[in-house]
């Protein structure tokens, strides 16, 4: 099975590979589609970079023509579509990027695959689909007494990076019913593993922590997420592409809600078990805790009801959060050499060969 991966340097897309390649018994053939921006790291990818079956090429999704040859040249079998900008605080600082590739992009996307669909043989038009990887963040702010989401709910985004993915969600939809092109659509929670960009809350508090800085955390942190190990939503995606119904949405989610101290609480209990040579002046690793102002429209509570791909794709995640954000602090700690890399710039310097 050929698939094509938008923006498979990514955090999600680097794993969906890595994981396919490696660790899934059905063979893939995989294109990565990624136009290296900040959040865009080779080194995610360096476990499968000379792998027979994996092919890197470097494009942009808002570039029409050179996405139409793209996929034109791949012929793939799938397009499994997670190029988007998708951190909240970039999307309020400065929205321009999040309208041009998640909405732009997407509407890109559409129209180069819906040519390549219509124009393949009727086998091969039969089992062609694109998924389209979305949030749970399009659903909006729901009440702490509110049952969780599900694909029935009515969207309700709140910051410029949730309007723009609900946007592509609806384009997404009226390409399928105006002319037929065969997608599918997923929702997931908070993702959290290894190779997260450091500006995520996750990466973030640990490599504040190990090197002695503040512990920022919005308003009281009582925000409430759901968190899905990523590996559980590569295998996800690899379901739904496979025999995911087209038309159709997914959530996927974790299972998992916690608020947002106690994300940071369990970081730091952890640390001092896995990390107890703390930096110079640090007794304890919860005493580098800030409350600080919350960001502007800060969502309450995020939470997915995952019913339906459970019961009728028969997914589920298999990593509780103990065991999930254990081996995520054991990855960071054991990687000094990739996040170091991030946070010094080197990382993109190492594209450019320099």
């Amino acid at each position: 099975m050929k698939l094509l991966i938008t923006g498979g340097a990514g955090f999600i897309g680097s794993a969906l590979i890595r994981h396919a390649l490696l660790e899934c018994p059905t063979p893939f053939r995989i294109t990565n589609l990624d136009c290296l921006t900040y959040a865009g790291n080779l080194s995610s990818l360096q476990p499968v970079a000379d792998h027979p079956d994996y092919q890197f090429v470097e494009g942009d999704i808002r570039h029409f023509n050179q996405l139409q040859q793209i996929i034109n040249n791949t012929q793939p079998d799938a397009i499994l579509h997670l190029a988007a900008e998708s951190h909240v605080d970039r999307s309020i600082d400065g929205p321009d990027d999040f309208i041009q590739t998640n909405i732009v992009g997407t509407f890109n996307l559409l129209q180069a695959s819906r040519d390549y669909w219509q124009q393949l043989p009727e086998t091969r038009r039969r089992q062609f689909k694109l998924v389209h990887v979305s949030t749970d963040e399009v659903y909006g702010d729901l009440e702490h007494s509110a049952a969780a989401a599900t694909e029935q709910n009515a969207y309700a985004p709140s910051s410029p990076y949730s309007a723009s993915k609900a946007a592509a969600d609806h384009l997404v939809r009226a390409w399928h019913r105006t002319w037929g092109l065969p997608v599918v659509i997923t929702n997931c929670s908070n993702n959290y593993g290894p190779c997260q960009f450091p500006e995520k809350l996750i990466p973030h508090m640990i490599l504040n922590a190990i090197s002695g800085r503040p512990l920022p955390v919005y308003g009281n942190g009582l925000q409430i997420r759901d968190w899905l190990f990523v590996d559980d939503h590569a295998r996800a995606l690899l379901t739904v592409a496979q025999q995911g119904v087209p038309g159709e949405t997914y959530n996927i989610g974790g299972n998992c809600e916690k608020t947002n101290i106690s994300i940071v609480e369990t970081l730091c209990s952890l640390l001092e078990e896995l990390a107890p040579n703390k930096p110079e002046g640090i007794r304890h690793y919860r005493d580098l805790i800030r409350f600080v102002e919350d960001r502007p429209g800060h969502d309450r509570r995020y939470a997915i009801n995952c019913d339906k791909i459970k019961q009728q794709l028969g997914w589920e995640p298999t990593e509780n959060f103990e065991t999930g954000i254990r081996k995520t602090v054991e990855w960071y700690l054991a990687n000094p050499q990739w996040w170091q890399q991030v946070i010094s710039g080197e990382y993109r310097l190492q594209r450019l060969g320099i």
